[in-house]
């Protein structure tokens, strides 16, 4: 390959009829990678290798069970490829390494879990309200616009890439022109495993690439992870054309701590959910709700533990939390908290970024928490997916279901109680498409995933993740002729 990252298209590696962009690393301001940058020919290009490979006997006679074996190559060149891929998220987005590499292991799984799944996936028969034998079955989609946001693209991408390839869809990779290296990688091993050509596409680029991969009229499904408002934009343009969507996208989850929870345990849950990962996560915990008669020495403690998540250099073992992941983002983080102190808040540690000067170069910016705001403030409403939590009181279950509910998000939530039923009651009566009892941002490739509300439409993961990027065909029988 050339020093400027080739696109992948078919089994192709080629140069991209756009300008060449730049990825920064975000620890130390120094360029990654300079890739390549699909034009809207070049999209046209990949949605037709796509759509060969849908039309090849190779592909589309290929039974589950050799879907599955190819599945599980893809999980060995994945392991293989493991601390490439960390390195290559490492110097896009600044995760920590350690972060990284837990993440490769993590889509070593996933691919293995949906090759499990591909393999045992079955239709049904219905029951018969006449003379023919009547059946539901499982058929791909067809071309699968995949879509990856910057957070974590090596298990992001790793959970688009798996069920849509188990369903027999053929896939249109766009990462976020901020952590494309990642992609890229994946575009490979899948040929290193055999995968046939045009299964796997990659187009990297800025947002009119996106834009251009969802107004095709040749993609069948567009499956997004990424902001609210871009997903917004994404409904809105596949809906002109009727392609379905599966649209994982922000968040402002409430977690909610009662006072007879083990209160220790729920300060290390709360700050692990909105300060691990920087809080760059649509499930950050970033509404903390805090029943009244403990909210000061809960406060108290989550400043403390909020010490713990030292910012560091992605390769220093001692860091708990890297940078964000671009410039730009930081300076966003910031903006947001600027709004915060406008409307009020007390800022008890945090609020800017580190003062150590082996930092000074990259794009960091230090756990925050804030108080002083009730829930209707900007701050507690909108996302800021960064490190920054907003610490709320509340008096009873009813009020801090009122208050966790009063939003336009629905993704995650978290309750921390020692009463089981309490527990029972909040969790069924939170409007959130992943609730943790007693924990948070526990995750399980099995178990399916998604939002609520402006959160998203559809579910990632588990089985259903898989039927997702499937349809249906009904198929009636007639045996008495």
């Amino acid at each position: 390959m050339s020093a400027v990252r080739d696109l992948l298209i078919g089994a192709d590696w080629r140069q991209g009829r756009g300008a060449p962009f730049d990825s920064v690393n975000p620890a130390d301001g120094s360029v990654a990678a300079t890739l390549s940058a699909a034009s809207t020919e070049d999209v046209d290009d990949a949605v037709g290798a796509a759509r060969a490979a849908l039309d090849s006997p190779d592909w589309r006679n290929m039974r589950p069970h050799s879907r599955a074996r190819l599945l599980h190559a893809l999980a060995d060149t994945t392991a293989a490829a493991s601390e490439e891929l960390a390195r290559a998220q490492m110097t896009d987005n600044g995760k920590t390494l350690a972060e990284c590499r837990s993440q490769a292991a993590a889509a070593v799984g996933v691919f293995r879990y949906f090759a499990a799944l591909c393999e045992t996936l079955e239709g049904h028969l219905t029951p018969q309200r006449g003379d023919s034998l009547t059946m539901a079955l499982n058929e791909p989609m067809g071309v699968v616009a995949a879509i990856t946001p910057w957070n974590s693209p090596i298990t992001l991408e790793a959970q688009k890439l798996a069920p849509a390839l188990a369903a027999g869809n053929a896939v249109v990779l766009k990462p976020s022109e901020v952590t494309s290296q990642v992609a890229l990688v994946y575009g490979r091993l899948a040929l290193e495993a055999g995968f046939p050509p045009g299964t796997v596409n990659v187009v990297t680029g800025q947002g009119d690439v996106g834009r251009a991969l969802v107004a095709h009229p040749g993609v069948d499904l567009i499956s997004f992870t990424g902001g609210t408002t871009a997903g917004r934009a994404i409904a809105e343009a596949a809906g002109r054309r009727l392609a379905p969507v599966i649209l994982e996208l922000g968040g402002k989850s409430p977690n909610m701590i009662f006072a007879d929870a083990h209160l220790d345990a729920a300060v290390a849950g709360a700050a692990g959910g909105i300060f691990g990962s920087g809080g760059q996560s649509c499930i950050a915990g970033s509404r903390i709700f805090v029943e009244r008669s403990i909210y000061a020495p809960f406060v108290e403690a989550l400043v403390r533990k909020a010490a713990d998540y030292r910012p560091g250099l992605p390769e220093d073992d001692g860091a708990r939390i890297g940078p964000m992941a671009s410039f730009v983002h930081r300076d966003a983080v910031a903006a947001a908290v600027d709004r915060a102190r406008a409307e009020g808040a007390e800022v008890h540690c945090g609020g800017a970024p580190p003062d150590d000067p082996c930092l000074a170069a990259g794009a960091f910016y230090l756990p925050t928490v804030l108080t002083g705001l009730d829930n209707q403030a900007e701050t507690s409403q909108r996302e800021i997916f960064g490190p920054v939590c907003v610490v709320l009181p509340f008096d009873d279950e009813a009020d801090v279901l009122v208050q966790a509910n009063d939003t336009e998000f629905g993704l995650a939530a978290g309750v921390w109680t020692s009463d089981s039923r309490k527990a029972w009651r909040v969790a069924r009566g939170v409007r959130a498409g992943t609730v943790w009892i007693n924990g948070y941002k526990e995750g399980s490739i099995s178990t399916p995933f998604g939002g609520m509300g402006q959160s998203g439409i559809g579910r990632e993961k588990g089985r259903e993740g898989l039927l997702a990027y499937c349809q249906t065909k009904g198929v009636f029988w007639r045996l008495d002729s």
